[in-house]
């Protein structure tokens, strides 16, 4: 990857897009590390070092994205690469731990209010991110975006009975990443014969705050696949869906 190529990251003051910020900012890229805090972006655009600069990036607010937009246009005057890494899995605070989150999110007995919370950051705050940096995406002469989601939304692997996570599949966070799916498809068909290229990735299964730290990989090794594809140069592929190492997952 060049380094004079031009990065922004989304959700990336912690967990795995600061995993993934820091080890572009190592290969020279100049990183825009969202923050929906900017105050915590800013320590760990500090902590990261090197070319990495914090935006105060609110997925699920129009006036935030146009701003980060704005300002990267000012600076950089285009994007080279987005990745969009903001999500959340759940917005409450009461829960002992994963098992009692998957009773509540049952189709049956959900919250509609926590599906709808969880879906705005997840699928349309990765909409509304990809609306708003299309134009600094259409300056660069080889741009990429990187889609983030899970194996749990392959609707292909949930629908299988053998599959471990089959009875676990709900419309809370899977259901978000089975359509961001879809929303990456649409982005894919649309720019078909463009310069721009996109990728859709399940990264490993991390200990982070996402999944209250009960993953069992590092976040250096759960970012591994992002890594990989966000690091892609014009002639590696587009349209995929895949893990480490380069695994095709099904949707």
């Amino acid at each position: 990857m060049a380094d004079d190529r031009i990065a922004l990251i989304t959700g990336a003051n912690q967990g795995l897009g600061r995993q993934v910020a820091t080890e572009l900012a190592r290969d020279g890229v100049q990183v825009f590390l969202g923050s929906r805090d900017l105050g915590r972006g800013e320590a760990a655009a500090q902590e990261i070092g090197g070319p990495v600069t914090a935006v105060q990036l609110e997925v699920t607010d129009p006036v935030s994205i146009a701003a980060a937009a704005r300002r990267i246009r000012e600076e950089r005057g285009r994007l080279d690469l987005l990745v969009n890494n903001a999500a959340i899995a759940t917005t409450r605070t009461d829960l002992a731990d994963s098992t009692e989150l998957r009773r509540l999110s049952r189709a049956s007995v959900v919250d509609l209010d926590e599906v709808r919370a969880v879906w705005n950051v997840n699928v349309f705050g990765a909409l509304a991110v990809y609306q708003g940096m299309l134009p600094l995406l259409r300056e660069s002469a080889s741009a990429r975006i990187v889609n983030v989601t899970s194996a749990l939304g392959s609707l292909t692997l949930a629908a299988d009975p053998a599959v471990p996570f089959h009875a676990a599949f709900e419309p809370v966070y899977a259901g978000s990443k089975a359509a961001l799916h879809a929303v990456t498809l649409a982005m894919m068909i649309e720019l078909e014969g463009t310069d721009i290229k996109v990728n859709l990735v399940s990264p490993g299964f991390a200990n982070t705050a996402l999944v209250n730290f009960e993953g069992p990989e590092t976040v250096e090794v759960a970012a591994r696949e992002i890594v990989r594809v966000a690091r892609l140069d014009a002639d590696g592929p587009a349209g995929t869906f895949t893990t480490w190492e380069g695994a095709p997952l099904p949707w």
